[in-house]
């Protein structure tokens, strides 16, 4: 399996690296500890994949997983949601048995 991006997600990455004026930026992910729900996600952006990164490209955006994260949002879909309640990335996890309302962090 592999990770998916919404084109809502690719069209909000372009939009935030025109802003920050780095279009060669890579999308940088990692899962950590905390959160309500014990696991969170992580979302920076770096010059450049770190070397054992798993690599995913969607359009003209590079998107580096870090390897041991990896394991934990296999087959995730990251999507991107602006509502009247919220507005920010989304991640669709099949592996996590239960997330927080927040969405941010999640349970495997």
């Amino acid at each position: 399996m592999a990770i998916t991006m919404t084109e809502s997600a690719m069209h909000r990455l372009t939009l935030l690296k025109k802003k920050r004026q780095t279009p060669e930026a890579v999308l940088r992910l990692s899962v950590r500890g905390g959160g309500c729900s014990g696991l969170s996600y992580h979302m920076d952006f770096a010059e450049s994949p770190e070397a054992k990164d798993k690599i995913f490209a969607f359009g003209d955006h590079q998107v580096a997983v870090e390897r041991k994260s990896y394991m934990f949002i296999n087959g995730s879909e990251i999507d991107f949601e602006q509502t009247m309640v919220r507005t920010g990335f989304v991640f669709n996890n099949p592996l996590a048995s239960r997330s927080c309302s927040c969405g941010e962090s999640f349970t495997l």
